[in-house]
């Protein structure tokens, strides 16, 4: 929940600290994993909090979720439409 902003200007250093802070402990993990293989698996997925999950398999989803529409499924799309809206307007709904 965003909290209110009384200084604008203040609230986006805070905000670009904590971003920096948060990619140096990335970082940080990263090298540790490097350094002690082992530690990837020291943890079970299932213990994740639930938003972390939610919000990994979002992103997953974002990323593959949708190819651009060819010329010919475009057309398609518009005429089905057309003929929608036609009858919803001939029968008096719409």
């Amino acid at each position: 929940m965003p909290r209110p902003k009384k200084d604008p200007h203040l609230y986006e250093l805070a905000k670009r600290g904590a971003e920096a802070r948060l990619q140096d402990l990335i970082h940080e993990a990263k090298l540790l994993i490097a350094l002690f293989p082992h530690l990837r698996d020291s943890f079970d997925k299932d213990e994740l909090p639930v938003s972390f999950i939610l919000k990994q398999g979002a992103t997953r989803a974002a990323g593959a979720a949708r190819k651009p529409w060819t010329p010919a499924q475009r057309k398609a799309v518009s005429h089905r439409m057309k003929k929608y809206w036609a009858a919803r307007k001939a029968s008096g709904k719409g």
